[in-house]
């Protein structure tokens, strides 16, 4: 990303460019680590500059803001009341259609499963289908009936995301998830819930068929919901075989691997290419362009979600981090390795993936000791800067403000 930027941005921004340089120093894209003179573990020339700045931004997931930032650009309260009345006559479909199988107690524990587990996150996924439809379309065009086919297309990711969710729950045997139980853990569910999951997938095209059917983009949305689960399961199939690896065996280029087909692809490419279908964009180099940048926002989140697993306050995330536990090829593991000497490594070898609680703390406070936290708040303002520069770049139909609107949202959120 940073080579595209060099040949993209002008003079004016050659300055930021510099700063990238001296940051691609000691956060590797590779498994080459070159060594440099450091102040408390950060390259000198850094930290001189960081000197000269009148004020220095104190690592956002850390602070005590009176509004935490990702509230602040978050959708409206309508909106989100909007999306959320769709939900009953979604759960309505979807019982209708079990019970038409002579299956009444098993469309009962159905709507149970679809309460419990799909409209209790975030929801962002779901909106920003329906946010970016809005941004695509004109105004003529959002009739009450359109709007609801795409809250509809919205349910249809929120439920793929909970498919994936409670299978990923029960793969790493994690206790809470958006601040309950995991499915698995509530009481009589169990390994149900491996069924449970493989319903509300296999729902979700009972909804696109209903309701979709009708529509020229029919096969278009049937194929990109098979495609992104086909690339999503690949990334988790990647993310648990890397799990049985050595720490000392990860790579960036793994990591980028995993990222992009566990997270990118489903979180940000899913909602928005299923837009662009609902409005009825066609040109696959606008598809193309959206894609690049909207990946690019999938790396940046899922950096996001390591370091919030390591260091995040589990009453504002939902969920308590196992990463280390569980031997996940995480940013910070990755970046932990490159810059460790030789006997930080082999602290990083004897603790990670431990699940003895004092090991886990050893390697948190061996990420500090490398100045983990301080690599990643600049990470997170560099990769900022650069995919919005990549954004006006773009050329291909797709308004500009649709894309920063992404990514305004997910910048130094903490939850």
């Amino acid at each position: 990303m940073f080579k595209l930027a060099q040949k993209l941005l002008p003079q004016q921004h050659q300055r930021l460019l510099q700063c990238s340089a001296v940051m691609r120093r000691f956060i590797s894209t590779s498994d080459e680590v070159k060594s440099v003179d450091t102040i408390n573990g950060l390259p000198t020339e850094l930290v001189n500059e960081q000197k000269l700045k009148k004020t220095t931004r104190t690592l956002s997931t850390l602070q005590n803001h009176s509004v935490p930032i990702a509230a602040r650009v978050t959708v409206s309260k309508d909106e989100s009341r909007d999306f959320m009345a769709v939900f009953p006559d979604v759960v309505r479909d979807l019982t209708s259609a079990t019970k038409a199988y002579n299956c009444s107690d098993a469309a009962k524990w159905f709507a149970q499963v679809l309460q419990y587990n799909v409209p209790r996150g975030k929801k962002n996924r779901g909106i920003l289908t329906v946010l970016t439809y809005k941004n695509l379309v004109p105004a003529e065009e959002l009739t009450p009936e359109n709007i609801k086919l795409a809250q509809y297309l919205g349910w249809c990711v929120e439920m793929l995301q909970s498919f994936f969710i409670i299978s990923d729950d029960v793969m790493d045997n994690s206790t809470t998830r958006r601040g309950q139980k995991c499915w698995h853990k509530v009481e009589n569910v169990g390994l149900t819930a491996i069924n449970d999951a493989l319903m509300i997938e296999n729902a979700m095209y009972a909804i696109l068929k209903q309701h979709f059917s009708h529509l020229d983009c029919y096969v278009a949305l049937m194929e990109l919901f098979h495609e992104i689960a086909y690339i999503t399961t690949c990334g988790q199939s990647l993310d648990l075989l890397n799990s049985h690896k050595r720490v000392s065996e990860f790579t960036m280029e793994n990591y980028k691997a995993i990222v992009d087909n566990k997270t990118a692809y489903y979180s940000f490419y899913l909602p928005f290419a299923l837009a662009m279908h609902l409005a009825g964009y066609k040109d696959a180099e606008a598809f193309r362009q959206s894609k690049t940048i909207l990946l690019e926002m999938g790396h940046f989140f899922q950096v996001q979600d390591d370091f919030l697993d390591c260091f995040g306050n589990p009453e504002v995330t939902g969920k308590i981090g196992t990463d280390i536990q569980d031997n996940k090829c995480s940013w910070l593991a990755v970046v932990a390795m490159q810059r460790a000497n030789a006997e930080q490594k082999q602290i990083m070898i004897d603790c990670y993936g431990q699940n003895d609680p004092l090991k886990v703390e050893r390697v948190k406070e061996l990420y500090k000791e490398l100045s983990l936290p301080s690599t990643y708040a600049i990470f997170e303002e560099e990769s900022y800067n650069m995919i919005k520069t990549h954004i006006q770049q773009t050329s291909r139909g797709v308004p500009h403000q649709t894309f920063l609107q992404i990514l305004n949202k997910i910048y130094q959120r903490d939850s």
